[in-house]
């Protein structure tokens, strides 16, 4: 699949067309989808095709109605689309239909975006994996053997298989982030409120999951800006997102490779931000080193108020939806089932703990124009297994360093960063300042352009 910036251009020289494109993306969804069970709802794919003829004709009248107008797009179950149910991922509920549009579908509808299909996710968007008690397992197209990480996941497998160019995934502690660094992708999780939600919730965002990070800006371009239905919108700002060019003369950027809680990265992943700081620092950036500011506790807070949330939900389906649920997700949730009041409001305040710890750390750190880091501890594990440490009451030990992003709103994307030595892909976290997602992606650009690594 063809990057979404270059096939946007071969429309417009008429070297390609929306039908072509369209014609290969299906293709290749016939061909990868069996084993990597990335799609809940396909698309109906004559109707595809005649989005695919309308765009072209806008092309060759020059009436397209936006830059992407006839590129396809996946967008995840929960992002609500009217007609298409949603499934949170789990066999114990009764799929959901909207009525309406959310924004991210409006907008990408208004476009001429030709939407595939929505890709699935894990029980209620709470795994770090592809598997599912409604969808099953979603595998890696690197590697099936592998996971693709989540809960975005289904979105992550579309884009790593080139099902289309862009995709859109959520994310709450690092469900779009994780695939990132898992699946070799350009990955966006937007400054809170940057892309309206029609389900806005703390720490919550929707944003691009790609090849590069030219094709998430692109996407971007079309998904930002504020919307009625977001009351935690950001107001509109002018960003010109096809502006990549970055000159890193002086840039000051802080390094985050000790996390102090959690799981400590695996040393062939702390190797490749490592190297990523240096090139950076080579070029003339400013590196310096930052120490850990998180603690167990904050973490341990954040997931129990997460689980209680949860068996809120649980607790109010019937014993036989109760069943149906993963038994991995059903144990992790009965965990706060005995919790009172207090405890819960306890849990709640860690997310302002996180908050004013990490802003702390950002100031202390002399207020870096960039912070790089890596995305998760280690590398891919199994598709099978739902969570990089399911055991030991490590669950969510593993997004140390993406959860922190949530709770600050601060805009935070991944960058393929290089290999294990037996092949598994390594993302490098890129964290930006407050609202500054175009200078996340910026960085993202560099690095991708300085150190090109293997799809």
């Amino acid at each position: 699949m063809r990057q979404g910036t270059a096939l946007a251009a071969a429309f417009a020289d008429g070297s390609t067309t929306p039908v072509e494109h369209v014609q290969q993306s299906q293709a290749t969804i016939d061909a990868r989808e069996p084993e990597l069970n990335a799609l809940w709802v396909r698309d109906d794919v004559e109707d595809t095709l005649a989005q695919a003829r309308a765009s072209a004709q806008r092309w060759d009248q020059g009436s397209q109605l936006s830059p992407v107008d006839g590129l396809t797009v996946t967008l995840k179950e929960n992002v609500a689309r009217a007609g298409v149910p949603m499934s949170m991922g789990s066999a114990a509920v009764e799929p959901v239909t909207p009525d309406v549009d959310s924004p991210i579908a409006r907008r990408a509808r208004e476009a001429g975006l030709i939407v595939l299909g929505s890709t699935v996710m894990p029980d209620w968007g709470m795994l770090s994996s592809g598997v599912s008690s409604r969808h099953g397992i979603t595998r890696s197209p690197l590697d099936p053997s592998l996971t693709t990480g989540g809960s975005s996941s289904g979105a992550g497998a579309a884009a790593a298989a080139g099902y289309a160019p862009l995709h859109v995934g959520t994310d709450i502690g690092g469900s779009i982030r994780l695939p990132g660094t898992w699946l070799g992708l350009a990955t966006l999780k937007p400054s809170a409120g940057r892309i309206p939600l029609h389900a806005p919730y703390l720490g919550r965002a929707a944003g691009p999951m790609a090849r590069t990070a030219a094709d998430c800006a692109l996407l971007m371009s079309v998904l930002s800006g504020p919307d009625p239905v977001d009351w935690t919108s950001l107001p509109r700002q002018d960003v010109d997102w096809t502006d990549l060019d970055l000159d890193v003369t002086g840039l000051r950027v802080a390094v985050w490779t000790t996390a102090g809680y959690g799981v400590e990265p695996e040393p062939a992943v702390a190797a490749a931000t490592r190297s990523a700081a240096d090139r950076l620092a080579a070029a003339g950036a400013e590196v310096t080193e930052i120490r850990p500011w998180m603690t167990q506790d904050l973490l341990d807070g954040v997931n129990l108020f997460w689980q209680a949330r949860s068996w809120a939900d649980f607790a109010r389906l019937d014993a036989a939806a109760q069943g149906r649920v993963l038994p991995y997700i059903a144990d992790w949730v009965r965990s706060a089932s005995g919790l009172g009041g207090t405890e819960v409001m306890d849990a709640y305040h860690a997310f302002a703990q996180v908050q004013e710890a990490t802003t702390r750390a950002w100031a202390a750190a002399g207020d870096p124009d960039l912070m790089i880091s890596p995305v998760a501890p280690g590398a891919a594990f199994p598709a099978e297994q739902p969570m990089p440490y399911p055991d030991g009451g490590r669950g969510m030990w593993h997004i140390n360093f993406t959860m922190p992003w949530n709770m600050t709103g601060q805009p935070a994307g991944t960058v393929d960063g290089g290999r294990t030595e037996d092949g598994r892909t390594i993302g490098v976290q890129v964290v930006g300042r407050p609202f500054d997602d175009l200078g996340v992606l910026r960085a993202m650009s560099w690095l991708e352009a300085e150190h090109p690594t293997p799809c």
